[in-house]
């Protein structure tokens, strides 16, 4: 028997529990994990919460991301006692997830754990940390350089934007961070590398078609007004890496960055990212991650503490992220 957290629908609402269950009721997969830690990501929670429509078949463990040694194996890419890591694939959705003390997972899923990471270390990066290197790797593939100009960050206390700004730093650039709470994250994220703090509030005001060049790159999270501000914003040439919708989906922009100022919008998609790429980007952020970063951007959480968290990461009240310890 483990522990699990288990989402449930009653009455049309989620109801999230602590449950004890038993190997036999996991689903298919061909290796079996223990767990050492999840994380608690924003779509964690819209799941636990019910507030977005993130999961379709209940009862369901959520989770999108753990780490975990190998129990056993029909695959024979992974022994008992390999440390292994899993970020998207649809787990926690479609998928029983990480909130739990053991998951049955496709092979193909898994990557093995960097040397460099400890576990704990592994879901401090998570599927956030892997989506801002992606976002990273594709300014750096769209030719933007250090000496462009400063590069910006939206949501940038948030998961994906905390590690953006410190990867982004580590390379060199001059980063710009938008946040919604400055007197609470202007220190941290300082230190983290930023070195102009914006206030949320200012990009989210309606732009005009083009505004002032400000922007060799920028990585948004935000989605909705915020893109659209950014982009009306950008520098020429300049690159938009987009990897979220906290803000919503609709983009109220129109098409003038893009053919008066040579601005390209790259969307980025981590859930689906192939094997490979996985790992490559797994190694950069062993290599470009400092002690600083690990020291400073984390919240250790139990799985009893979870729901909790859940209602705080949607009401953008955590900074960081945030790691739940199986």
């Amino acid at each position: 028997m483990f522990e699990a957290l288990v989402l449930k629908q009653e009455n049309k609402q989620t109801i999230s529990h602590i449950e004890q269950l038993d190997e036999s009721q996991l689903p298919n997969g061909e290796v079996l994990v223990a767990v050492d830690y999840s994380s608690l990501n924003y779509k964690d929670g819209l799941a636990i919460t019910g507030k977005g429509k993130i999961i379709r078949h209940f009862p369901m463990v959520p989770g999108v991301d753990l780490v975990g040694r190998v129990l056993a194996s029909d695959d024979v890419r992974y022994q008992a006692g390999d440390a292994v890591v899993l970020t998207g694939w649809g787990v926690g959705e479609n998928h029983w997830g990480g909130m739990a003390q053991k998951a049955r997972l496709k092979a193909d899923w898994l990557v093995p754990l960097c040397e460099k990471l400890t576990p704990k270390q592994s879901m401090m990066v998570g599927t956030a940390g892997l989506t801002a290197m992606l976002c990273v790797q594709a300014l750096l593939d769209a030719g933007v350089q250090p000496g462009n100009g400063p590069v910006l960050v939206t949501g940038a206390s948030g998961g994906v934007g905390s590690v953006a700004v410190t990867l982004l730093a580590q390379l060199g650039f001059e980063v710009a961070a938008v946040t919604g709470r400055v007197e609470q994250n202007e220190s941290l994220l300082k230190t983290l590398g930023a070195s102009q703090i914006i206030e949320r509030s200012s990009m989210e005001e309606p732009p005009r078609p083009l505004e002032k060049q400000c922007w060799a790159g920028a990585i948004d999270t935000v989605g909705s007004q915020v893109l659209a501000k950014v982009l009306s914003q950008m520098n020429y040439g300049g690159t938009v890496a987009a990897c979220g919708l906290a803000g919503g989906f609709d983009l109220p922009t129109t098409v003038m960055p893009f053919i008066l100022r040579n601005v390209c919008l790259q969307g980025i998609d981590s859930v689906s990212c192939p094997r490979e790429k996985r790992i490559a980007a797994w190694e950069q952020l062993a290599s470009l991650l400092p002690a600083s970063y690990f020291e400073q951007a984390c919240n250790e959480i139990t799985l009893n503490e979870t729901p909790d968290f859940a209602e705080k990461i949607i009401n953008g009240q955590v900074s960081g992220r945030t790691v739940i310890k199986l």
